[in-house]
This record gives structure tokens, sequence and C-alpha cells, in this order.
């Protein structure tokens, strides 16, 4: 009997918790999936690729990968079509293949974000405003994506190098946000201006950010700020990072009373997404599972609260 298989790539790719999350979702499903990691670097990934085995000999039925770092790139090429999100980014974290073996770029990093930010209590119901993304790549590309679905006006972009997030601003453009472009350096002023802040630095890669930050909003608190002696509320903070946890970051946004959920929230809700492509053929056809249910299991998976 064949069996349905789906599975994570990346490197280095041992500390995923994508197995312990899509293991539960598929037993809450009650199907007979395997999941398993695979470590695959960008030099040996089209040879991966091409070597797969879906004849129904081997007894794999391929539903699909879920991609992370370094591949999130590598893989567009390798593909046989896009989801018009994925080729708008430029990037994907997942790859589905359909009964006939016709393989698609998705990116779910965008529901990841979205969803982590709703459960750290962003309004959806209020428009308008920006969002303040620190970082570029991959995820800071989701997060313009996510801050359009979100109803936002426009993104600030926190980078090191402003010349290297032309890019992004011309991206974000493209989903009509006005962008801004800034230094990294001058977020600790500016975070408390935001409806939504989403980080995609890497780990301990904002701690001296997470410094600054400390400073500037215990003098804003202080009645410090030129022009203001209200600050403005901080608002919801995604992290992308998770290792460690809490961040510097994290810490010093929790001290001034802002809200904030690490990059696990963002796996939970992107794997979950991934779970609804990776199974659309073969779920019982005519029924709707209990996708609450599902979450729920997912997140006690890898010890996050209850929803």
């Amino acid at each position: 009997m064949v069996r349905p298989s789906a599975g994570v790539l990346g490197h280095p790719i041992s500390h995923s918790k994508s197995p312990a999350l899509h293991r539960a979702a598929y037993r809450a499903l009650g199907l007979d999936v395997a999941y398993d990691a695979h470590d695959v670097t960008p030099e040996v990934l089209p040879a991966f690729m091409s070597g797969l085995d879906r004849s129904p000999e081997t007894g794999f039925d391929w539903l699909g990968f879920s991609v992370t770092m370094p591949l999130k790139s590598a893989m567009m090429p390798l593909v046989d079509r896009y989801s018009p999100r994925a080729e708008r980014l430029g990037f994907l974290n997942t790859v589905v293949w359909d009964g006939d073996g016709i393989s698609t770029a998705y990116n779910t990093d965008v529901e990841g974000i979205v969803e982590s930010l709703v459960f750290a209590g962003y309004q959806r119901e209020v428009t308008g405003g920006r969002m303040g993304i620190l970082g570029g790549g991959g995820t800071a590309a989701a997060a313009i994506a996510a801050a359009e679905k979100l109803g936002l006006a426009g993104v600030d972009l926190f980078v090191r190098t402003p010349a290297k997030a032309a890019e992004h601003a011309d991206l974000a453009r493209g989903f009509g946000l006005a962008p801004r472009v800034r230094l990294l350096e001058d977020f600790p002023t500016a975070a408390g201006g935001f409806r939504a802040v989403v980080a995609t630095l890497p780990p301990r890669a904002a701690d001296p950010t997470a410094g600054s930050l400390a400073g500037a909003l215990s003098g804003a608190q202080n009645g410090e700020t030129v022009g203001s002696s209200e600050p403005a509320p901080l608002p919801p903070l995604l992290d992308a990072a998770y290792d460690p946890w809490p961040s510097a970051l994290a810490m010093a946004w929790q001290q001034q009373g802002g809200q904030v959920v690490s990059g696990l929230e963002m796996l939970l809700y992107q794997a979950v997404e991934q779970v609804r492509l990776f199974t659309e053929r073969v779920r019982p056809a005519g029924t709707e599972p209990d996708w609450p249910a599902v979450i729920a299991a997912m997140a006690a998976a890898i010890d996050l609260p209850e929803r």
C-alpha cells in the first residue's frame, strides 16, 4: 500500500520542530502520513529533488515538503509552477504535489505572521497604520505581504544597509504599501509608532537593538521623548527567532508592557496551512476537519499555550 509522505528540508535541520507539529496534525486528522526531516544544502538540493522516487512500487506518495533556510529561494527554480504569492515574493516555504505529480510552490509564512500577530492582540477590524520590520530576506518579504493582509497602509524597513532594501521597498509598493527604509539603529526611538512589529533577524542579532530599546522606551515613559510626554503603547511584536527564548528583544519589549510572540507561533500557524495543502487530496471527500482541534494538538506538541 502506498503511504502518503511529506517532510521538511533545510540545513541544519536536526533542531526542527516541524516533524513534531506535522505528526501531531496527522494524528489529529486520523491520517497515516509519514513526515521526516531531511538535511539538504543548496548545493545538493537539485540532485535531491531529481532523485525523489515517486513510483507506487516504493510505497511512497509524496504530498509535499516544508522548506526552511537556506533553501527558500534555491527551491524556486526546481518546482513546476508557483502560487501567485510565491511568485510575487520570490521565496517559498512549501512545495505541494498534486495527484498528477505536478509540484507547486507556496508561501505559508504569511499566514504564520498574520495569525501570530492576531494571537498577540493585533486588532484586524482596525485598518491603516504601519508595520515595523527588522531585517531583510525571505521572512521580511513575507512580513510585507502580511502587512497588506492585515489592512496596514505602509511598512518601515529597518536594516543595517539601506541600499540592500531596495527590492523589499519595491515589493511593498507592489502590495499598495508605502515603504520607508531606515537604519536598524533608528528602531528603538520609533518602536511605539507602529500597529505591529516583526523582527526577522537571526538569533541574538537583535541584542544590541534590544539594549538601546530598553533605554529609549524608559526615557519615553519618563517623558523624555521630544514633543511628547505620553509615549504610544507598544504594538504586538513577533520575534521570528525562538532559540534562545525569550530573546533580549522580547524581554525588553515585555518589560515595557508590550505583547510578544515568538517564532514558534509563526511556525505553528504556517504549518497549519501546510497541513491543509498537503492533505487536501488524501482527506475524506465532503468533510471538513475540526481545525481548532488540530491546531490545539499541534500547539501542545511543541509546548505552546492552549489556544
